[in-house]
């Protein structure tokens, strides 16, 4: 993550509030290697782009990471982060970049990608437990539910699936499906209800709207990784929520225009490249005339969007506008 005065500050006197949603900016970067990855075996596309954003994803989780936990650490947050019913739910990408960042290691380290991802799977399953008998029984009002509840048990369950498969578990790759599907059907319907009759959520994260088109594609192309890359009525059936969730965002332009920029823009990040990764699939799958070039099309979007998002960022650090301040001390 870039520097900036003040930034990496940890101590007491640091004027910044760090919060969870900052990792999604690790987390956006893997989406965008992802959809490159996908491309080199589906139009030949460079290796190169890929292992850059792999690394530069590697190296935003660590630095994010660090800077986030000493922040937390040293103004005696740390218990408070995954109880937090507005930030709680952020704490998982934590644990779900690693599972990304083990998958593209494999290829090149079996044992190490291999390890990575599975401790961080399973560190994935018991955090998404702990936070979903925490919300059971936590007195949480439904205007304070956002779609970044999906983190922890649908999106962890669906990486979890795809990496999983990809690794040659199928097994464990159907039962995380499983996992992340029933969890979805079951937040969905909270997340949807609370949208469709509360007010709407507060400006700063009204980002996190852009989160629910990500279930579909994230799950559709889990799904695509566990039958091989065919196409049927699943798939078929993910696909097509995906479309109508890809077009609500059209309509909530207007709405997104209201927030300030702020960590919670990154929630477009993710969502986004997984919607980017899911038509080059497609696009493959269905030998589209110009697949190719429609590829590399997507793949500039998806790109220039990130760049776009990262540069913005740098400019709010230096102008001490991105982060939460922290509150001022009393005496």
């Amino acid at each position: 993550m870039p520097s900036s005065e003040g930034t990496m500050n940890l101590g007491r006197t640091s004027p910044y509030r760090l919060t969870p949603n900052l990792l999604s900016i690790g987390f956006g970067t893997t989406g965008v290697a992802q959809a490159w990855a996908l491309a080199e075996e589906t139009v030949d596309a460079p290796s190169w782009p890929a292992d850059v954003l792999w690394i530069t994803a590697a190296v935003f989780w660590v630095v994010i990471t660090v800077s986030y936990l000493g922040n937390v650490i040293a103004q005696g947050r740390l218990g408070a982060q995954m109880p937090d019913p507005i930030m709680g739910p952020f704490t998982s990408v934590l644990l779900i970049v690693p599972m990304l960042l083990g998958i593209a290691l494999e290829p090149h380290a079996s044992t190490a990608g291999r390890t990575i991802f599975a401790i961080s799977l399973v560190l994935t399953i018991l955090l998404g437990a702990w936070l979903t008998g925490l919300w059971i029984r936590a007195d949480i009002d439904l205007v304070q539910w956002h779609p970044g509840y999906f983190l922890p048990t649908v999106a962890g369950g669906f990486i979890a699936s795809a990496g999983s498969a990809t690794l040659g578990w199928t097994t464990l790759g159907r039962l995380m499906l499983g996992y992340g599907l029933v969890c979805w059907f079951v937040l969905g319907s909270i997340m949807l209800l609370r949208l469709f009759t509360q007010p709407m959520l507060p400006p700063p994260l009204l980002p996190t709207i852009a989160i629910e088109v990500a279930p579909p594609v994230v799950g559709g192309n889990a799904w695509f990784a566990l039958n091989h890359g065919r196409l049927d009525i699943v798939a078929a059936l993910f696909g097509g929520y995906a479309a109508l969730m890809v077009l609500v965002q059209f309509a909530l332009i207007p709405v997104y225009r209201k927030a300030p920029f702020g960590p919670a823009y990154w929630a477009f990040a993710f969502s986004y490249a997984a919607v980017f990764t899911d038509a080059v699939r497609w696009l493959d799958i269905e030998h589209v005339d110009a697949q190719e070039s429609l590829t590399y099309l997507l793949l500039s979007i998806a790109t220039a969007a990130l760049l776009a998002l990262l540069t913005r960022t740098v400019l709010g650090l230096a102008r001490g506008t991105f982060l939460p301040r922290a509150p001022s001390p009393t005496h």
